[in-house]
């Protein structure tokens, strides 16, 4: 009748708004979205979860909770399991979405792109900090040192009001000496500084190798379901620091390997320098025996290495006391990967290949491996997914992908300004064909050069003096951004805190340009 139909007909309208607002119309389009933005081909849409491996599990849960869209996301690990174009999608997903997010990473290069607060977790404690990773390690070091500063004056000043009391106590000062100890009771101590202690890490010196470490020549390798590379080749030249960088399944490990003479070369060659040692590091720490002790696991087999210097070495990354006694495969993930690095030292290699060294570390000692390779005197080839880690260590990229591969002159923000500029060339083979010249690409230099060899000027003339004044002025001015957003007081202010972030970035900008400008003016004012 009338009524129930019009009963029904305001049901449907308010269930049509409902799925309106809710987007619903899409959701097959959402679902299809989210599956390939995390690496989850239309092939695997069919199949039973049962018969997925584990980290496309992992994927798929994921791609669950971003679909369900809830008030409250919190992601362990998130990045685990992706490749970096998946993770790169998420990235820009949760960038985008509107609901709060709490995350766990050791991915400090997804850290910085989605993270605008950060809290450290110490000793049972959480010390928080405005901004992402970047921000965070810069005022975890200004506030250091304030803290370093405060507890060690505070230290002098209790020291001699102890010595005081303990001097004067049953002298004629007593009365005095009374008073400074009723003073000590009563002081409130600083907490010592909140300082996480990382492991040192370092290699030893380097021998010298020939000017060509590593030669590739036309390496191809196919396992049958179409090549892996094609005609690839370059030169790793002494003191370089080559990066593999390439999705899940591209054969990085298995380029490595090539290289190496593991796995034989369906055509091609590589060679190795004159003098060149190497020293490889595997995902599966094989260089370490399970059943040893880790004093004995790290005893390199060319050289007498007593147990002092050994467990020098073990020292150096980390491993201390009973650990060096344990048996490897008693240790965690990150102990025996530092245990692997330790052996690596002891190897006297010149040449370090390392396949994704930053497993299982954490933030303190990936920081300690980048120093540690940053100062070593050989030269280095690395696999890693670790985007942050590729920025701070290498200064040459292989990029691979299937049945293709690029080659460039920088690191891995260099690799994405000359993606995003259309400059990253490929190599490869087309099909039926010769394989195609691959140009090994750089960023742009800043400035051209006349024909006669000198630099053109980018900027206007302006002497050296003035521009170092503006330099000092420039870098003040970011140093106060900096201990603004380091104050608690700002951050009951939104407005106040994009504000001041807006400032930071445009200053930022200006010291850049400022660097620029004055490298300029002393190479060209004469």
């Amino acid at each position: 009748d009338d009524a129930d139909r019009k009963r029904l007909g305001d049901r449907f309208d308010r269930l049509q708004q409902e799925l309106t607002r809710r987007d619903a119309f899409q959701l097959d389009h959402k679902i299809a979205r989210v599956l390939h933005g995390l690496g989850l081909d239309d092939k695997t849409f069919a199949q039973r979860v049962i018969t997925l491996s584990g980290g496309q599990q992992n994927r798929l849960l994921l791609a669950r909770l971003l679909l369900a869209q809830p008030d409250l996301m919190l992601l362990d690990e998130p990045s685990n399991h992706l490749d970096i174009e998946a993770t790169e999608w998420l990235e820009d997903f949760l960038v985008k979405s509107p609901q709060a997010v709490i995350v766990v990473s050791h991915d400090r290069y997804f850290l910085n792109r989605v993270t605008t607060r950060t809290l450290e977790l110490y000793h049972g404690t959480v010390d928080s900090f405005t901004g992402n990773f970047s921000a965070y390690w810069k005022q975890k070091a200004d506030r250091l040192e304030v803290q370093r500063r405060t507890y060690e004056k505070q230290q002098i000043e209790i020291a001699k009001m102890e010595e005081f009391v303990r001097k004067n106590f049953y002298g004629q000062k007593s009365a005095q000496a009374e008073d400074r100890r009723k003073k000590l009771e009563r002081i409130e101590r600083v907490p010592p500084p909140r300082e996480i202690a990382a492991p040192a890490m370092g290699f030893p010196p380097a021998a010298r190798t020939g000017d060509i470490v590593l030669r590739v020549e036309h390496l191809t390798k196919d396992f049958g379901r179409g090549p892996l590379f094609k005609d690839l080749g370059f030169d790793i030249l002494r003191g370089e620091r080559w990066g593999i960088l390439g999705p899940n399944g591209s054969g990085k490990t298995t380029l490595l390997r090539c290289m190496l003479g593991e796995i034989p070369l369906d055509h091609g060659d590589t060679y190795l320098g004159s003098g060149v040692r190497v020293g490889y590091f595997d995902q599966q720490l094989s260089c370490l025996d399970q059943e040893a002790e880790v004093v004995e696991a790290i005893r390199p087999p060319h050289k007498e290495y007593t147990e002092p210097e050994r467990r020098s070495q073990l020292a150096r990354f980390g491993l201390t006391g009973e650990q060096v006694f344990q048996k490897v495969k008693s240790l965690s993930g990150g102990e025996r990967n530092r245990a692997a690095l330790a052996w690596l030292g002891a190897c006297d290699a010149n040449f370090l290949v390392l396949d994704e060294p930053t497993n299982h570390l954490d933030l303190w000692a990936r920081s300690s491996l980048e120093r540690a390779l940053l100062a070593f005197e050989g030269s280095v080839l690395l696999v890693s997914h670790d985007r942050y880690f590729l920025n701070q260590v290498v200064d040459h990229l292989v990029v691979v992908e299937p049945g293709r591969f690029r080659l460039i002159t920088g690191n891995y923000d260099t690799y994405l300004q000359l993606v995003r500029d259309g400059l990253a060339g490929y190599g490869h083979a087309p099909s039926g064909g010769e394989a195609a010249p691959v140009e090994k690409k750089s960023a742009p230099a800043p400035a051209a050069e006349s024909k006669s060899g000198k630099r053109k000027r980018k900027f206007s003339y302006r002497k050296v003096a003035d521009l170092e004044k503006d330099i000092a002025s420039a870098e003040a001015r970011v140093q106060n951004l900096h201990h603004q957003l380091a104050s608690p007081e700002i951050h009951r202010d939104g407005e106040r805190v994009k504000r001041c972030m807006a400032d930071l970035d445009e200053g930022q900008a200006e010291l850049a340009s400022l660097y620029e400008h004055w490298e300029e003016a002393v190479e060209l004012n004469g």
